[in-house]
């Protein structure tokens, strides 16, 4: 019998015993583990790629890292059903047409230097006819200069590298634009102004006042639903809204007394955006908060990258004031992740970065140069909640859109778990 197996299983019959050697053989191990802890800390220093590569190795397997798209046909236009990422799409356009041009560039310069080899030969029959001449005595003409052709011309230069975190509006497909041209206007949009209201017999009142100050130029006009009022429909609403230079309005729906959905309708003809509501949260109940101003706060939208997402991201972009007041210091984020939309809203603050704190580094995981010394402070200010989008009629709720549905979410969507809409 080997001597380290009989060591290994050896287990004597006196329980102090036990615990002694145990507590010895984790002694052992973990003594072990330091040292090639610390030999694979000073070969990484001695060599940063082995560092690198550790960490690229060692790279958690997400969904997000999974996720599977689409395919896609360059002859066709991607519609709002279609899971495509709309960078990769453009970045492989921009490719198939800079390999177009530099195909036609080649033949261009191929056909140059026939025509020089032409040129050539009509000057070298011409030096033999002109030394002809020259020996019978009459004088010759001025020989002509060759033009430089296209391929001596420099190169052209790459265009940067785009970020990978931000979302980017401006890849918005032709045929979505046409379709919502409201939503994609190159014009100068007029202030946004919100009316914010809220189901029939709801109790949502204070959750709808805050509402108006997370969304700028924001009132709320309370729905009433008494047995001898007028109880209006939405339709009815959106008219009255639009007729007072209202460019959006919301309708907070309520399940158990809190918020569960909120329809926000594009004045004056629609589009109309159905969402659901999660994780409700106001400002008062969140650890450290502090209170929001009314200055106009900074967008951020991160990981809309299908139609359907820069579609929602256009939508939230229209209910906020182009222009933000810096001074105020707050930014709203809306990060969408596997489909669901978080909103949250912070006050920043930028400080000198304290000798315990590490350094701010890129998407890339490198440091990012001129930020060593600096770090960044949040205070979230509140409400925080999560969407989720539903569906999307082209007109005012569905029953101004004659039962047609441009977008709604199924169960049978979520069937592969590394597909997102958004």
């Amino acid at each position: 019998m080997n001597s380290s197996g009989a060591t290994a299983s050896y287990k004597p019959k006196n329980k102090l015993r036990r615990q002694d050697i145990h507590l010895k053989r984790k002694k052992a191990h973990e003594v072990s583990k330091r040292d090639e802890r610390f030999r694979r800390k000073r070969e990484e220093d001695n060599d940063p790629r082995l560092r690198e590569e550790r960490r690229r190795r060692n790279a958690p397997q997400t969904l997000e890292r999974k996720r599977t798209w689409d395919e896609y046909k360059s002859d066709d236009e991607p519609g709002l059903g279609v899971s495509v990422d709309l960078e990769r799409v453009k970045t492989h356009q921009k490719e198939t047409s800079d390999g177009q041009e530099a195909e036609i560039s080649s033949q261009d310069g191929v056909n140059d230097d026939e025509d020089e080899e032409d040129s050539d030969s009509m000057l070298e029959s011409g030096g033999e006819s002109e030394s002809e001449e020259a020996e019978s005595g009459h004088r010759s003409g001025p020989t002509r200069k060759t033009q430089p052709t296209r391929s001596d011309r420099d190169p052209r230069a790459s265009s940067p590298a785009a970020s990978t975190t931000s979302a980017r509006l401006d890849l918005a497909p032709a045929a979505l634009a046409a379709k919502f041209p409201t939503l994609f206007s190159t014009e100068a949009t007029p202030t946004p102004k919100i009316l914010i209201t809220t189901s029939l017999n709801s109790t949502l009142h204070h959750e709808a006042q805050l509402l108006t100050t997370l969304f700028p130029n924001a009132v709320y006009i309370p729905r009433s639903a008494h047995r001898y009022g007028h109880k209006f429909s939405v339709r009815e609403i959106a008219k009255f809204a639009s007729n007072r230079d209202h460019t959006s309005l919301f309708v907070l729906k309520e399940d158990q007394k809190k918020p569960a959905g909120v329809t926000i309708v594009h004045l004056p003809s629609g589009p109309s955006f159905h969402f659901s509501i999660s994780n409700w949260v106001e400002g008062k109940k969140l650890p450290g908060h502090g209170n929001p101003t009314d200055h106009v706060p900074e967008l951020i939208f991160n990981n809309f990258r299908t139609p359907l997402g820069l579609l929602t991201a256009h939508l939230f972009r229209s209910i906020f004031p182009p222009q933000p007041e810096l001074q105020g210091r707050q930014v709203v984020t809306l990060h969408n992740q596997r489909d669901y939309i978080f909103v949250r809203r912070h006050r920043y603050i930028f400080r000198d970065k304290r000798p315990t704190e590490k350094t701010v580094v890129g998407s890339d995981g490198k440091e990012m140069k001129g930020a060593e010394g600096i770090r960044a402070g949040l205070q979230e200010l509140g409400p925080r909640f999560t969407l989720k989008l539903r569906r999307i009629d082209p007109g005012i709720g569905r029953a101004g859109s004659n039962g047609q549905v441009e977008w709604e979410w199924k169960g049978s969507m979520e069937k592969q778990r590394t597909k997102f809409q958004l």
